[in-house]
């Protein structure tokens, strides 16, 4: 499962580095949830909720579906 969002994740950091951001994955739970960790401008961004909600998790939810949702920590 890892592979597989780490795949994801992939897809969307060039749009993150593009802005200087990127995004790191910290762990998946038990539960589906993909924990991950902003890094660079995408960190004190304002619109990192969007990002992570409008972005990363729209893009992991559509191509892993036994994933749940995303969430920073």
């Amino acid at each position: 499962m890892r592979e597989k969002v780490e795949a994801v994740l992939n897809k969307v950091r060039p749009m993150l580095q593009a802005d200087g951001g990127d995004v790191e994955l910290v762990d998946i739970t038990d539960k589906g949830i993909v924990q991950v960790q902003l890094t660079g401008a995408c960190k004190g961004c304002p619109m990192s909720q969007m990002t992570l909600k409008n972005g990363i998790e729209r893009v992991i939810l559509k191509e892993i579906p036994e994933i749940k949702g995303v969430e920073a920590v």
